[in-house]
């Protein structure tokens, strides 16, 4: 026999595609080529290939090997395809399990010594091979329990390529088998922020933006000056989310296992997640990229949770004006020579700034006041108008520490919150979207869902006087719907318009 297949995943994006390893033996010099779109990490799968089967008292062939990797038009990248490599290249000749080594999906990067070490994306490659009809996955040992996660699946997990070889009737030298390689999170990955809302002190409007913000996942700017309790404010935001539901879960769960930040061990990512780039990040970090296939970004890593932008006018003006696209559409489009990836990017955002460079107040600061026009306007009128809520943070007295009351901790809110969006998911269930801050205008501004026309008087003159623009008015209304979630009633209220009015009309730049 002289041709050998099995079957392996490969990741454009977060997208999974099969991909059929085949290697055949034909006349001529003995040599091993890799064809089928391989990127440089995947030709060097050759040496790795050869050595781990020499670990294991096998060789190559002594004639020339050819291994395809199948669709050849889609770009191949990564170490993943290794293990596949070596089964397919040693099926071309005897192997007594031939139809089960072909029916199986085989995932993993090769160590020169034959061991098995755990491959980023692990999670949405099983997925995808369990969609394709191919329940049955060997992988890394150190992968297994983040492959577990996925119904459905038949997963193995192996330590050593010899393992693997004996499940489908090979003999081989018994191989000395090391402790694998612990999976380890990137280290510039930083947990959720502790801490509970009862730790804010005063800022009655600011906590109120922020249960609205929850409630309707509606995007926030913080203005006030240093220590005012922006940051803290922001970090307590994920403690009043409702928990991911388990489509969402999974889709988190695989875009940080591809970005290398996922924990193993911790199951399903549940938590919304909360990235907070520093203000020196660069386009690439924020939104994705890289050299070949472009990985995920903060924008990603936040999907169904919060992208944190503190002292936000200090970021790259470019860096800030790629938000604007994943804002609308909910989603990063990556464009290569080679590849285009798609990655999840519903988030939401909240900006932090002073008021000033020097972020002092009052007859304190001491810039003037080009100085305060030119640094708010580093975030362009385009970008704030896609933010929902715009509330001033004021500096907190001594006294007002003293005399203000405890205010509600997180579960409280979160309890008010899970329910405002079991309101939302109930009205919006025969609509692609679920909460309002999704909602498109066109079902906003229809007669059946508009508020009574004397309650919008006040709207429909702030758009003609261009106070407000018809995003602005979008955006107005959706936090009505939303004050009205969270108050238990059937439509918005003149009330509530008159709240949402003043939560969208804070002036960044007063």
């Amino acid at each position: 026999m002289s041709h050998g297949r099995t079957l392996s995943v490969g990741l454009v994006g977060i997208e999974g595609h099969l991909v059929e390893v085949e290697a055949q033996l034909a006349s001529g010099l003995p040599a091993f080529r890799i064809v089928g779109l391989p990127d440089a990490s995947l030709a060097e799968a050759r040496e790795r290939v050869r050595a781990a089967l020499e670990s294991c008292g096998l060789t190559l062939p002594t004639r020339r090997v050819t291994a395809n990797l199948s669709p050849a038009a889609m770009p191949k990248s990564g170490s993943a395809f290794d293990l596949a490599l070596a089964i397919a290249v040693v099926a071309t000749g005897h192997i007594p399990q031939r139809a089960a080594a072909a029916d199986t999906v085989h995932l993993g990067e090769l160590g020169l010594d034959g061991r098995l070490h755990p491959v980023r994306g692990i999670l949405p490659m099983v997925a995808r091979a369990v969609a394709a009809g191919h329940p049955r996955v060997v992988v890394p040992i150190g992968n297994l329990e983040e492959a577990s996660l996925v119904p459905g699946a038949e997963v193995v997990g192996a330590a050593h390529l010899g393992e693997v070889f004996a499940r489908y009737g090979v003999r081989t030298i018994a191989p000395t088998i090391l402790a694998p390689p612990a999976v380890a999170p990137d280290p510039a990955h930083r947990a959720l922020p502790d801490g509970d809302l009862a730790d804010v002190v005063g800022q009655e409007e600011a906590r109120l933006a922020l249960e609205v913000a929850a409630a309707g996942a509606h995007h926030l700017f913080l203005k006030g000056p240093p220590g005012a309790g922006k940051t803290m404010l922001a970090s307590r935001l994920p403690s009043i989310l409702p928990e991911l539901s388990d489509r969402d879960a999974v889709t988190v769960t695989s875009v940080h296992s591809l970005a290398g930040t996922l924990v193993p061990g911790d199951g399903l990512v549940r938590r919304a997640p909360f990235e907070a780039p520093h203000h020196t990040a660069s386009r690439s970090s924020i939104v994705g990229g890289g050299s070949g296939v472009p990985r995920p970004g903060a924008v990603s890593k936040a999907h169904c949770g919060v992208l944190f932008l503190d002292e936000a006018p200090e970021f790259q003006v470019a860096v800030l004006q790629t938000l604007r696209q994943p804002l609308e559409s909910g989603e990063v489009v990556l464009h290569r020579a080679n590849a285009t990836a798609r990655y999840p990017a519903r988030f939401q955002l909240v900006m932090a700034a002073n008021p000033c460079p020097c972020g002092l107040s009052g007859s304190r600061c001491t810039c003037g006041g080009g100085e305060r026009r030119r640094y708010l306007a580093r975030l362009s009128g385009p970008l704030l108008d896609r933010v929902d809520i715009q509330v001033p943070v004021p500096r907190v007295t001594r006294a007002m520490a003293a005399i203000g009351a405890a205010g509600e901790q997180s579960a409280q809110v979160a309890a008010r919150v899970q329910l405002a969006r079991e309101r939302q998911h109930t009205r919006y269930r025969d609509v692609p979207w679920s909460v309002n801050g999704s909602a498109a205008g066109t079902w906003l501004r229809h007669p059946d869902q508009l508020p009574q026309a004397a309650a919008r008087r006040g709207l429909e003159k702030l758009v003609d006087r261009g106070d407000l623009t018809m995003r602005g008015l979008d955006r107005v209304l959706r936090l009505a719907w939303t004050l009205a979630d969270l108050a238990g009633d059937a439509r918005p209220t003149p009330t509530h318009l008159a709240i949402a009015t003043t939560l969208r009309m804070g002036d960044p730049h007063a």
